[in-house]
């Protein structure tokens, strides 16, 4: 099997009519040659020892094994397939890329982002091995917007701020919300690009321009588009950390 070889593909989902458009959308797709279909959790483990193949299209919500049971059971194995999650719920993309899922569609599954998703795949496998292997922290995070989901790349992260059970994750000029805890979301972020500098903010550290106090105690982080954050009490030895003292 080369690089450039199609990619063999199982199609996992309860719904016939959904097996249905993923056939159809798989069939325009040259890179990819689809090798069975499941309609539940326990066939895709059965299918998955007979056909071996690299990728699962991947339902979440199904009666009995679901989806998310399917990508823990074959978490461990040696040589796991690709899982891109299909499903018309946007709640579970945290647990899905905590699972190292490479894509995460909501349906109805459109053929552009099928597309990108194969493209994905077809990355990952001409990646080295050591650029492949699992970090202890995460490289990227799925938000919802408007009908699809956005991959963010860690690093293009600016800084988070918490809005209640919401993280926003300031990008650029724009800014996404993600379902999950800041104390959580510290976890995720790596600590040599990312400080904590406030109960509810997280900044990447080289967007800090400079650090001010206001003669009274308290200190401010200036990031390089002059956003103004106020360093909490708690993590002002981080701050401090920041200029070596």
């Amino acid at each position: 099997m080369t690089a450039d070889s199609p990619i063999r593909t199982l199609v996992v989902d309860d719904e016939p009519l959904a097996i249905e458009r993923l056939q159809i959308l798989c069939a325009r797709e040259p890179m990819i040659d689809l090798v069975g279909t499941a309609s539940d959790g326990e066939a895709a483990l059965r299918l998955l020892e007979a056909l071996e193949p690299e990728l699962l299209l991947l339902d979440i919500a199904m009666p009995g094994l679901d989806g998310i049971g399917v990508a823990r059971a074959i978490e461990q194995r040696a040589t796991r397939p690709a899982v891109v999650f299909c499903t018309a719920f946007d709640q579970y993309a945290v647990t899905a890329f905590d699972l190292s899922a490479t894509d995460y569609l909501l349906k109805p599954v459109a053929q552009d982002r099928l597309a990108r998703a194969v493209q994905r795949v077809v990355e990952r496998r001409k990646a080295p091995p050591e650029a492949a292997a699992a970090s202890d922290h995460a490289q990227e995070f799925w938000v919802p917007h408007r009908s699809e989901m956005i991959r963010i790349a860690a690093q293009d992260i600016d800084r988070v701020e918490a809005e209640r059970d919401y993280m926003r994750l300031h990008v650029g000029q724009r800014s996404f919300l993600l379902h999950q805890t800041i104390t959580e979301m510290e976890r995720r972020l790596d600590p040599t690009l990312f400080v904590r500098l406030h109960r509810s903010t997280i900044v990447r550290r080289d967007r800090i321009a400079r650090l001010s106090h206001d003669g009274m105690g308290v200190w401010h982080a200036i990031l390089t588009d002059e956003e103004k954050i106020r360093i909490g009490r708690t993590y002002l030895p981080a701050a401090r950390a920041l200029m070596g003292r």
